[in-house]
């Protein structure tokens, strides 16, 4: 049996000074993480939302905005702006997509996958300056703790 098995949800109004303070904690360190990785990219000229399109089209070039949106969780407009602002810089083209007038497909360029390869370099780098530091033991228990977490907040919708 799993943990989310075993839960069942909570009256309202139960939480604990201890549980709101893990959150805290949570999302304070969130934050950090957030700033630290934002830094190390700004370094190469990318925001965090610019190395989330470039990094998921390496791994998937040829797919329409449409598609990047739903792999990155935002709106289509979202990732239309941000693409006008990639296809400007060099990084991302579009190109047809023979019988489809509406959509079009994404690629990177070659100055867009060196800086997909080096915002992958700069992430592994950070990971391995923080979270690598802490004893395998940990990550896993972590990692356990998250997907725990994570399967309480889909069920609570």
């Amino acid at each position: 049996m799993t943990t989310t098995e075993t839960l069942s949800p909570p009256p309202a109004g139960t939480e604990t000074p201890e549980t709101v303070r893990v959150w805290l904690r949570f999302v304070r360190l969130q934050q950090r993480l957030s700033n630290g990785i934002a830094a190390e990219l700004r370094a190469i000229g990318l925001s965090i939302p610019q190395f989330d399109l470039i990094s998921t089209l390496g791994e998937r070039e040829g797919i329409t905005q449409g598609e990047l949106a739903q792999r990155l969780y935002v709106t289509k407009g979202n990732v239309s702006g941000l693409v006008d602002r990639l296809v400007e810089a060099g990084l991302v083209e579009r190109r047809a997509i023979p019988g489809d007038r509406r959509s079009h497909a994404l690629h990177l360029t070659e100055k867009g996958r060196d800086h997909a390869q080096r915002g992958i370099a700069a992430q592994r780098a950070f990971v391995a300056r923080t979270l690598g530091r802490l004893p395998e033991e940990d990550v896993a228990e972590l990692d356990r703790i998250l997907r725990a977490w994570r399967d309480v907040v889909r069920q609570a919708g």
